[in-house]
């Protein structure tokens, strides 16, 4: 059975999110979207713990649906903790997600950390924690869980960072090591990208949203061929790699990750070095020229995910391992869209009411970027929007990249196309 998960995401009481992030609300957008299983999110805060308590309930081994619905969406239970310590002197800063097999543990793991730190502050909340330290408190509780560096790669908060990060697994996790199985490769990266270092090959690449709000849901997802529905199926295609390419896509002999869905890593904050206040945008050759230094301001630069990429690895560009997972770059709906009504914002009235027409019809939005032909696309929407999903799809895009904390800006129609296709009508 296809199934497609998002196992990270953020609730109403994280830092910086929309306060439409319910458990009902991401329910219902999950089937817009077309994602089957999703992350409670958060489950270390009292007050969202306490919602999940109250309003779900396990439907199959390790996963549980609302109470209040009939919804096919599945909820695993998922967080992200903020570990900020010192080590080999340096302050290290890293966000690890925690996936647990059940409620009960969820709550055995929230009494623990209660006696580290404040986990009322934030539904992501920051722990004075050594990163293995908390693997071994989380192991320690309950061996199926699974710890996964967080969008390994971005500058502060991440295993890989450059501002706060290691240069290896090994370095942060020390004996644990053979206990992490996967990382998330984050929005500035992509398997691609990761497939370079070969001390990865033994990790599992794995992509979530991150979502901060609901629109954002499943930008970024995981899609698994699973014998039957269970924490313990996702948790085994992600652990055992091995026999994946040894098995058809059609007729799985056991459960697989057969791709994951990425953002355009482009389009991340991350992508390239830079300051954003100076409006100083780089690539790893002109930061190298500039001695890590801003021409403007002279302070350090904020070294972007392809640079630190281009440090650590021992492969050139362009390698693919023999058992490399799939991947597939994706652009929101959305977005090609407004790109096509050459309307800026993607929330506005006309992208939306579009966008509703498009799912009514469709049934979801991953359905429509990913499965439907262009002959079948342009019987549910304009011959515009069918040649943006297409031009998505095969990556043919204008990205001017992300940097310092600033998304990267996506083109799917130049201007001189804009102009011409005006004048026709």
């Amino acid at each position: 059975m296809k199934i497609i998960a998002d196992l990270h995401i953020h609730s109403r009481y994280s830092r910086a999110c929309s306060q439409d992030l319910t458990l009902e609300n991401i329910a219902k957008w999950c089937e817009i979207k077309g994602i089957n299983i999703v992350a409670t999110a958060d489950f270390t805060h009292p007050a969202w713990f306490r919602d999940c308590q109250n309003q779900l309930i396990e439907s199959e081994p390790g996963l549980y649906k609302l109470k209040s619905s009939d919804s096919p969406t599945r909820f695993l239970f998922s967080t992200e903790i903020s570990c900020i310590y010192s080590k080999g002197g340096k302050t290290r800063r890293l966000h690890i997600v925690i996936l647990a097999p059940s409620m009960e543990t969820a709550g055995k793991i929230n009494g623990a950390l209660d006696k580290i730190g404040n986990l009322k502050s934030d539904g992501r909340p920051i722990l004075g924690l050594d990163a293995k330290l908390l693997a071994e408190i989380v192991f320690a509780i309950d061996k199926n869980c699974l710890v996964v560096p967080a969008h390994a790669w971005t500058p502060w908060f991440a295993v890989f960072g450059s501002k706060s990060g290691f240069d290896s697994i090994e370095e942060c996790f020390e004996e644990l090591t053979p206990e992490i199985f996967a990382i998330e490769t984050g929005l500035s990266s992509d398997p691609a990208m990761n497939w370079r270092l070969s001390a990865l090959d033994k990790i599992t690449l794995i992509s979530n949203s991150d979502a901060h709000s609901l629109a954002n849901l499943g930008r970024e997802a995981n899609v698994f061929e699973l014998e039957k529905i269970s924490y313990n199926e996702i948790v085994n295609a992600i652990k055992n790699r091995s026999p994946l390419q040894r098995q058809s896509v059609s007729s799985p002999r056991q459960s697989a990750l057969l791709y994951t869905i990425e953002f355009y890593p482009e389009e991340g904050m991350y992508h390239l070095d830079g300051h954003r206040d100076c409006g100083v945008r780089l690539t790893p050759t002109e930061t190298k020229k500039q001695k890590n230094i801003c021409p403007i301001c002279k302070k350090p630069l904020t070294v972007g995910v392809l640079n630190r990429v281009e440090e650590l690895a021992d492969r050139p560009e362009g390698f693919t391992p023999k058992n490399a997972v799939p991947f597939r770059r994706l652009v929101g709906l959305d977005k090609i869209i407004a790109e096509a009504l050459e309307i800026k914002s993607r929330s506005s009235k006309q992208v939306q009411n579009e966008y509703k027409n498009i799912i009514k019809k469709a049934g979801n939005e991953l359905t429509v970027l990913t499965d439907l032909s262009q002959n079948e696309l342009k019987k549910i929407t304009t011959p515009k929007i069918v040649e943006g999903i297409m031009r998505a799809r095969e990556g043919k895009l204008i990205i001017e990249p992300g940097f310092d904390g600033q998304y990267g800006t996506l083109k799917i129609f130049s201007e001189k196309e804009k102009v011409k296709q005006n004048s026709l009508f």
